[in-house]
């Protein structure tokens, strides 16, 4: 790297964290910007890969409990992500599988496991969901896990942990050809018809157990089916598809994160106001990845796009 080059990238270096190649990609033809994307969203899969082959090991390289880990990972904010997957292991697919034709046994599971419903006062309906599990515990040995294991603090309460295992108990309750459907989704409609599930009749009149509110459906809405979405259906796509040697289910995944909408996040907003506002979601995995992995920690000589810019000296 000559003197030039190693100047620009100290200047790129000692503005990482405000993204100073905003400009230099916004500026950019399509093409090449594109080409750059590609680069940073391959190895954003590359990284989701080894999570998912690191559940498969886990499962027994079993597809269909590695989608029931991938799916409660997916299913609730960052906080709670090793909750949701520890709930998961306490009730494995299997189980659920066996009692899929009862739904409230596989609510009373999960809310049982979780723990928590010992942080709210009972009602009828959630007294009923303990009796059940106190039966289905011994059946299966579940252990419950510690209500203290979930992070409730400043939490919206659509995305509350009562709720979304409720959404969950409907879902897998659907069938028993989840990943099936789950490979054959093509389009941001496809996601939305499979995950946005609505919670039982109960949860209607409740967020929480045993106080009332408003009536209202409980259904899992727009941005997190497509969260799901992006960090589920396309990531297993590319997996399975990697997996079993399929170019056609790869790109697959790839024409998924190119249909569905880009992520609204603090992440892509900063980028906005650096000048680089993504148009699907994979613009916005490819900005994540570029975010995440190279500005914070401030990686601008292993970047590819710092890399470009060092080489050819644009005014940033």
């Amino acid at each position: 790297m000559d003197d030039a080059a190693q100047r620009m990238m100290e200047r790129l270096e000692a503005r990482a964290g405000e993204h100073a190649c905003g400009g230099y990609l916004a500026a950019l033809e399509t093409i090449q910007r594109t080409e750059i994307f590609t680069t940073l969203l391959f190895d954003r899969l590359q990284r989701k890969m080894r999570l998912v082959e690191a559940l498969r090991t886990e499962a027994s390289e079993n597809w269909n409990q590695t989608f029931y880990l991938l799916y409660f990972r997916t299913l609730g904010d960052r906080r709670n992500q090793e909750a949701y997957l520890e709930l998961a292991r306490k009730v494995p697919y299997r189980i659920v599988l066996r009692e899929r034709k009862v739904p409230h046994a596989i609510e009373a599971m999960l809310f049982g496991a979780s723990g928590l419903l010992e942080l709210y006062r009972h009602d009828e309906y959630t007294l009923n969901l303990r009796r059940s599990f106190e039966h289905l515990a011994a059946k299966y040995e579940i252990t419950p896990l510690d209500a203290s294991v979930w992070e409730l603090s400043e939490i919206r309460p659509a995305n509350h942990p009562v709720l979304r295992l409720a959404q969950a108990a409907e879902f897998f309750a659907q069938d028993d050809f989840l990943v099936e459907r789950t490979m054959a989704c093509r389009s941001e409609e496809d996601v939305r018809k499979l995950f946005g599930i609505e919670a039982s009749e109960y949860w209607k009149t409740h967020f929480v157990p045993g106080a009332e509110s408003d009536a209202r459906p409980k259904r899992i809405g727009a941005f997190k089916a497509n969260i799901i979405g992006i960090n589920l259906v396309a990531v297993l796509q590319f997996a399975y598809g990697s997996y079993t040697a399929s170019e056609r289910l790869r790109d697959s995944a790839l024409s998924l994160l190119e249909r569905l909408p880009a992520e609204d996040n603090r992440y892509m907003r900063e980028w906005t106001a650096a000048g680089v506002r993504p148009r699907n979601a994979f613009e916005s995995q490819a900005l994540l990845q570029l975010a995440t992995e190279y500005c914070a920690p401030g990686r601008c000589r292993e970047c590819p796009v710092g890399r470009r810019i060092a080489r050819l000296r644009p005014e940033i």
